[in-house]
């Protein structure tokens, strides 16, 4: 429902992804076009990793259910339900779910998430 003073997202843009991970993105470039933030509901399956990154915004992760893992600069820093963490621009970090189970996240990037300037390496 839209209002001029606020708006209920349930429709979030469905971000397609081939590695199992479920990105549900409520408010950012993809599904309502602001460039200045953006939040997205994760999950990331058992198992799972992505390439090294060096984002261009800082990102914001609270993790709700499950464990994940973060390789910032050769550091291995694992989060549990209810800790969060800020990862600041222009760091590497690789994020990953070593784990037996999924784990469920919010992400948060200011300014949004942009793919032109996650910076993946092959």
């Amino acid at each position: 429902m839209k209002n001029k003073n606020y708006y209920i997202q349930k429709n979030p843009f469905i971000v397609p992804t081939d590695d199992g991970k479920y990105i549900g993105e409520h408010f950012g470039k993809a599904s309502d076009g602001n460039s200045d933030l953006s939040i997205a509901h994760m999950i990331a399956p058992p198992q799972w990793s992505e390439p090294f990154q060096t984002p261009e915004f800082d990102e914001y992760t609270f993790i709700i259910a499950g464990k994940k893992q973060f390789l910032i600069n050769e550091e291995s820093i694992i989060l549990e339900a209810g800790q969060s963490i800020k990862i600041i621009a222009g760091t590497r970090v690789q994020y990953s779910n070593p784990f037996d189970e999924p784990c469920t996240y919010i992400s948060v990037c200011k300014p949004a998430f942009d793919f032109e300037h996650v910076n993946r390496e092959e």
